[in-house]
């Protein structure tokens, strides 16, 4: 994926010091999947993850309810000021996942989790790679998401999330539907490699995770519903 910090052009004043993810296309397919959801004014929603808070923010000037959660203290110092500076309410937590929220649910989940797939000779993601390195498999945050989310939810709720199609769309699916959930690929976007994934192109093939000469990556979002 290209999560180089470029941003895109319809949140550029958002504010993301180094070590936070900014916006990019993963964020954008997911803003215009948030769009299309019929959630009704005064809806609670969960930013797991939230960065910078172009999600959180997006829901938010919809009239949701929203909470943001990350583990990085500069994501969530950043997240509080771009929520005065948007002058939209947030409500914004520091931890993992869903720790500072255990007690309570929601009508709408978003996220956006690391999914690239990692060496395990790079270590431990630290830093800005905490935004994007999840693992051989891509699927070290993404796992955890899927078991944990579904108690999240009300009933009715829905789970939107993106991730690359290298991470195995197929598992998050299978283990959404394990949990109860109806779940689908809602939407998709093929994009040109960014530095991060150009510079491990060659061990991602080596791995059988990306065809030969291939130099793009398509983006997927997943809706996920607890039925009611």
């Amino acid at each position: 994926m290209s999560r180089e910090s470029r941003g895109t052009r319809w949140c550029v004043n958002l504010l993301a010091p180094p070590g936070v993810y900014a916006p990019q296309e993963d964020t954008e397919l997911l803003t215009d999947a948030l769009a299309d959801e019929p959630v009704p004014a005064g809806s609670e929603a969960l930013d797991v993850g939230t960065g910078s808070g172009a999600l959180a923010l997006a829901a938010a000037r919809r009239g949701l309810r929203v909470t943001a959660v990350d583990v990085s203290r500069r994501a969530v110092w950043a997240t509080r000021l771009n929520s005065r500076r948007a002058r939209v309410p947030v409500r914004v937590c520091r931890g993992n996942l869903f720790t500072p929220v255990a007690d309570r649910t929601f009508d709408l989940i978003l996220a956006n989790p690391p999914y690239v797939p990692a060496s395990a000779d790079y270590g431990l993601p630290r830093g800005a790679a905490r935004a994007w390195d999840a693992g051989g498999d891509g699927r070290l945050i993404l796992d955890r998401l899927c078991i944990q989310a579904p108690g999240r939810l009300r009933p009715g709720g829905v789970l939107l999330l993106v991730q690359s199609a290298l991470s195995g769309p197929e598992v998050t699916l299978g283990l959404l539907h394990t949990a109860g959930l109806k779940a689908a690929v809602t939407r998709r976007r093929r994009i040109a490699f960014g530095p991060v994934l150009r510079s491990r192109a060659h061990w991602l093939r080596e791995r059988g995770l990306l065809p030969a000469c291939e130099d793009t990556e398509e983006l997927v979002v997943i809706r996920a519903e607890l039925p009611v």
